[in-house]
């Protein structure tokens, strides 16, 4: 049996500048995350001529062409993989479509693990390359290439989106105490909404093609605000940071009617009278978690609690992907 997992990730600052539509043109650059929440692939041989396969749902095919979800079916063409009496499943610590990155996610783990299965020795990056390739060329999801970079290189990264498609990413060199100090004063809680990204990410995707001046001026905006954020961080400046995260969730809300809703302004609003000091809604947008900067978790923890809202407590993951058992 073989077992990988690759982490859910928090885009710290500049998230949205990874879309093609944005960075073939203008380049992109952001911040982000990976955290000890996991997506999980086990692939193990099957004795019988079928191929067994569970996520959310259960198939049994005869033939890979006959397989439904489509990151799956993909993974396996792009690895030539002919032999069918296999059985693949996959779990995850947190629900898809909340903002954490599980697609890309999904997909590194799914590749590690079809790549373990053929003995193949392949780099992080190739992982990620391969699973950009996956969904945004070949299924043509309106996706950014951070999630399934951040997943399979793990850490606290900055990344660079060039025009011609290279990545090029960089740890942030942070000391222990700025780390600890942001890992601490981070939280995260759940809204109760789920929302598939590339529905939201359709608007933004289609008006960057058509050259719309506000949401690339917006995008601009942002990729100033990541690198910003970047300096306030390698400096220490958490409070400066926490004000930019601020800064960016208002012109975020601005790229689509749907990035927000009226139950969501509302929590970010009793979040900064409860003692925030700044906060965004994690990932495309319309659902899935929202994250605070706090320098008093318990005292904030306490007059949130009214919302009823889920905290989900995490810590930072510097491994990415990576076999667990082969």
């Amino acid at each position: 049996m073989i077992i990988t997992r690759s982490p859910l990730r928090l885009s710290l600052g500049g998230g949205g500048t990874d879309l093609p539509s944005y960075y073939e043109n203008h380049e992109g650059f952001l911040i982000s995350a990976a955290i000890d929440k996991y997506i999980y692939i086990t692939l193990h041989d099957n004795f019988e001529e079928e191929m067994i396969i569970k996520y959310s749902k259960l198939e049994r095919v005869k033939n890979i062409s006959d397989i439904e979800h489509p990151i799956i079916k993909e993974s396996l063409k792009l690895l030539n993989f002919s032999k069918i009496s296999l059985e693949i499943s996959s779990m995850a610590d947190i629900p898809s479509g909340t903002g954490l990155g599980s697609s890309g996610s999904f997909t590194t783990a799914l590749l590690k693990a079809l790549h373990t299965y053929k003995k193949n020795i392949v780099s992080q990056r190739l992982i990620a390359e391969q699973a950009c390739d996956i969904e945004i060329n070949k299924l043509k999801e309106p996706v950014g290439k951070q999630d399934q970079f951040i997943s399979a290189i793990g850490g606290i990264t900055t990344f660079n989106f060039k025009k011609d498609g290279k990545v090029v990413y960089k740890p942030l060199d942070l000391s222990n105490d700025i780390l600890y100090s942001l890992e601490d004063n981070l939280i995260l809680y759940f809204t109760g909404f789920s929302r598939k990204a590339s529905k939201i990410l359709e608007d933004q995707d289609s008006k960057s093609k058509k050259n719309n001046q506000e949401m690339i001026e917006n995008l601009h905006f942002t990729k100033e605000l990541g690198k910003e954020s970047m300096r306030e961080l390698l400096n220490g400046n958490l409070e400066n940071f926490a004000n930019l995260m601020h800064k960016h969730w208002l012109h975020k809300k601005e790229r689509s009617k749907g990035m927000s809703n009226d139950n969501i302004d509302e929590w970010y609003e009793y979040a900064m009278s409860c003692g925030a000091l700044g906060g965004k809604l994690i990932g495309a947008g319309g659902g899935g978690f929202l994250m605070f900067y706090v320098n008093d978790k318990k005292k904030f923890r306490e007059s949130f609690s009214k919302t009823k809202l889920k905290e989900l407590r995490f810590k930072f993951d510097f491994e990415g992907v990576r076999s667990i058992l082969s």
